[in-house]
């Protein structure tokens, strides 16, 4: 098992790992990356979010996405991963867990005072997964999001 920082090279695996992730959550028709999209927002002048890849043998089985958010309470910089996922028949072998503890050992080496990321409610699996690692959910709290038409309704260009 390797895992590493994501190289430009990677796109095209990181790009089949979002289709699967999409596959697995029952979301396809919402994924609209592109391997341009990506090379642009994970490698271009700007970007504004990094991977980490999960390597069996040469073949990318598992990544996580993550990014840099900021807590105004604590005033401190913490991490949001957005997406950790791991093919389903690689599962069980310990590759979720080391994507996992290599984004959190980054967050302490960069002085982040946390890591957090969303669950979909049906995914058992994952939530078990999480709590064993000590991972508490956050139950008095909701997530929003503008996107799309709202987005746009609220602030037009």
């Amino acid at each position: 098992m390797e895992i590493r920082a994501a190289r430009i090279e990677d796109v095209p695996d990181i790009l089949r790992l979002i289709r699967a992730l999409a596959d697995y959550e029952k979301l396809a028709d919402h994924v609209v990356a592109t391997e341009e999209r990506l090379r642009e927002s994970l490698f271009g002048p700007r970007p504004v979010a990094e991977t980490v890849l999960a390597w069996l043998e040469g073949r990318a089985v598992g990544f996580a996405v993550f990014f840099h958010n900021y807590s105004t309470f604590r005033g401190r910089a913490g991490i949001w991963l957005e997406d950790l996922f791991v093919e389903p028949e690689h599962r069980g072998r310990g590759y979720g867990k080391a994507l996992l503890l290599h984004v959190a050992r980054l967050a302490v080496q960069r002085g982040c005072e946390r890591m957090e990321w969303a669950v979909l409610d049906w995914n058992t699996p994952s939530i078990e997964f999480y709590r064993s690692l000590g991972a508490q959910a956050l139950d008095d709290w909701t997530i929003y999001r503008l996107q799309g038409e709202a987005l746009k309704r609220l602030a037009p260009a």
